[in-house]
């Protein structure tokens, strides 16, 4: 009898979301979810984003859906650029739970990952990487990841998000 692989997912959240929203579309995250758990496998998928008091619905919506949420504090520049840029909390988090999962799935087009990718392969710890698309994606970690290598793009059909038309009274 085989055991269900145990793992986990790693999710550059602000990444996925702007290269989306530069695709012209809106990622469904509980079909997200969904997709992950069935696909993968995966038994839990940490969320790495910025923390924003005022996105407190978001955050809690997305763990109702089953992200684990890990949140960096927001810096502003002068001009308001907003910067929330996890990928140090990300790489740690994978290695915290390094003997906990069978293998990671990464959710990121950012080639800053390159070396975690190439670490995680060489140790048989690299389920894919499945980056937002191939047009925000840096060509490192393309070559890195190799065949182990899939676009969010790719599945807009089945993760879009459908906004829900109001019923004839107005109702949703």
């Amino acid at each position: 009898m085989s055991k269900t692989p145990n793992n986990y997912a790693f999710i550059d959240g602000q990444n996925l979301y702007l290269a989306i929203q530069f695709l012209g579309w809106k990622l469904d995250y509980k079909r997200f979810r969904v997709y992950l758990k069935e696909k993968y496998k995966i038994k839990k998928a940490y969320m790495f984003m910025g923390f924003l008091p005022e996105n407190q619905e978001l955050y809690n919506f997305l763990q109702t859906v089953g992200f684990i949420l890990i949140f960096k504090p927001i810096v502003s520049s002068d001009h308001g650029f907003i910067k929330g840029n996890c990928d140090a909390e990300l790489v740690l988090q994978v290695m915290i739970d390094l003997k906990d999962y069978d293998q990671a799935l990464i959710v990121t087009g950012d080639g800053d990952f390159y070396c975690l990718i190439k670490y995680l392969d060489g140790k048989n710890k690299l389920l894919r990487v499945l980056a937002p698309s191939s047009r925000n994606c840096s060509s490192l970690l393309q070559k890195v990841a190799g065949k182990k290598m899939t676009f969010v793009s790719d599945l807009q059909k089945k993760l879009v998000y459908k906004q829900k038309e109001p019923h004839k009274d107005k109702t949703l």
